[in-house]
């Protein structure tokens, strides 16, 4: 069959309390990627959804959201990958595609985690581990995230200076992203300051300023065939290459000090699928859900030798002016973290980026993007690769 590409993409403002339903919220990004595309919903023949359904209080939200979004009576789909959820959905959705199976699909991520407790979120993220023999010991997030932390700075000497230099990057770009929700500038003073909230501990090594914040938010691709994608699209961009992995749920099963494993498979497979290296790549968009998230990214995908990824960013090789521009909207630690909604929201990026209409963020002249969305604590690795 032929190609497959992305013709329009979506999403919603990123916000800590959305206050409207789910289908609302949906809608949003729904919206923008359907007037991305010039489409109508009698344009798309499938949709899929993307989501945590822990976090979520509608059982079964696909075909919720295919009612309202005018999408009936064609077939919907519900995809869960954790984290990588809409990661996962572009890949099913790209398979669909390919096989001639649909011409045209929407891919719609979305969480509202307003809807339940920061308690109750943190009980369910734990329950992301193997509920008998890991996640009764009570680890969260954090915890998971700080062990690989703390194995890097063991192996290679990584100072937790290294880690805020990610925040720091995140921020500056984060402050000209709209829909992002945390807008302020970050300093490097602030980790150092006792007095300032960034510096906190939340799981030694990482700090308040480490991590990401729960968002309410959703996403939305428009993934069509080639043909389809002519007749719609004077700027598709193309699926070039995927890859997917996983690897042991308990942390028992690991090797620490390798970074995330799944990750790292994934990327080859994408690499190889799309032709091409690390070296074509012109702009990537990392799940830096945690700072260490993004300085493992570096490695796992070849931008970087194992224990460099300390040098690329104080070097600033990762700033938009850079030879490797990484999460130049601000990433997850900017723009927040609506589970489902995640992974479209990095692919919408680099789609705007290889379209150049990504305004103040734009890199100069990329031809290949890339895109790394993981599920859980690296359990579900998603890589894909796009190109104009």
């Amino acid at each position: 069959m032929g190609k497959v590409a992305i013709i329009g993409v979506g999403q919603s403002t990123f916000v800590r309390k959305y206050p409207g339903s789910i289908k609302e919220l949906a809608f949003e990004g729904f919206r923008e990627a359907m007037n991305d595309a010039q489409a109508t919903a009698k344009n798309i023949d499938a949709s899929i959804v993307c989501s945590a359904p822990e976090y979520d209080k509608q059982r079964s939200p696909a075909g919720v959201f295919a009612e309202y979004l005018g999408l009936n009576p064609q077939p919907t789909f519900y995809v869960e990958s954790l984290c990588s959820s809409s990661s996962t959905g572009l890949r099913l959705a790209y398979s669909m595609v390919k096989s001639g199976l649909h011409d045209m699909i929407a891919v719609v991520g979305f969480q509202k985690m307003s809807e339940i407790t920061s308690a109750e979120s943190q009980e369910r993220m734990g329950r992301g581990a193997d509920i008998q023999w890991e996640s009764p010991f009570g680890t969260m997030m954090p915890a998971y995230y700080a062990m690989y932390a703390r194995a890097h700075m063991e192996k290679y000497g990584t100072k937790p200076e290294d880690l805020a230099a990610i925040r720091v990057k995140a921020a500056t770009y984060g402050q000209i992203n709209e829909k992002a929700v945390y807008r302020k500038p970050v300093t490097m003073e602030m980790f150092s300051d006792p007095e300032n909230i960034m510096g906190r501990p939340v799981a030694s090594p990482l700090r308040v300023g480490d991590a990401c914040a729960n968002a309410d938010g959703s996403s939305c691709l428009i993934v069509a065939s080639e043909e389809k994608a002519k007749e719609f699209s004077k700027k598709p961009v193309w699926i070039l290459g995927l890859g997917a992995a996983t690897t042991t749920v308990n942390l028992a099963g690991r090797d620490l000090f390798s970074g995330l494993t799944a990750a790292r498979q994934a990327g080859e497979q994408a690499y190889k699928m799309a032709g091409v290296t690390p070296k074509d790549i012109d702009v990537a968009e990392v799940h830096d859900c945690f700072t260490i998230a993004e300085m493992m990214a570096y490695e796992n995908l070849g931008f970087a030798e194992p224990g460099g990824g300390k040098e690329l960013i104080q070097s600033k090789e990762t700033y938009k002016e850079g030879s490797i521009p990484v999460n130049v909207d601000g990433g997850l630690l900017s723009k927040g973290h609506p589970i489902g909604a995640t992974g479209g929201s990095q692919i919408r990026t680099i789609v705007h980026q290889l379209r150049d209409e990504a305004g103040d963020i734009q890199v100069k002249n990329p031809e290949i993007g890339l895109i790394h969305n993981i599920g859980g604590v690296g359990l579900y690795g998603n890589v894909t690769i796009l190109g104009r």
